[in-house]
């Protein structure tokens, strides 16, 4: 079983900076991936990005790439996402996973994921 936390959501102006964390407890070896998903009202839950817990290997949606960076620290078992240059169409709920089962390539694909945060609001508005 794994527990995870987000925290770091907030209301943030157009242009502006956000990072989200990830604490992740539990039997920590038994996942091989962390992802961070979005959702907004009314759309799908979309892969942002991801990072595997054996090579740290990362992979983001094309939407996020060159703003958003993904990094861990596994002596803290935290996993980070760094938002930069933040765009009101990034206004969702952020939630961080546990995949059991991905690779790399395909890691921002919620398949696989089984454990979820609770999530956390990013609201990006002036």
């Amino acid at each position: 079983q794994l527990q995870l936390v987000e925290s770091g959501g907030g209301l943030v102006q157009p242009g502006g900076s956000l990072r989200l964390s990830c604490a992740v407890s539990g039997v920590t070896s038994s996942y091989v991936a962390i992802g961070w998903f979005r959702q907004a009202p009314g759309k799908e839950r979309e892969g942002v990005s991801c990072i595997m817990s054996i090579g740290g290997g990362t992979n983001y949606a094309d939407s996020v790439k060159g703003r958003f960076t993904i990094s861990r620290d596994n002596a803290k078992n935290m996993v980070y996402l760094q938002m930069n240059s933040l765009k009101p169409e990034d206004t969702a709920v952020y939630y961080c996973a546990a995949a059991t089962f991905t690779v790399q390539a395909m890691c921002t694909r919620i398949h696989g994921y089984r454990y979820w945060g609770q999530g956390t609001q990013v609201t990006v508005s002036s």
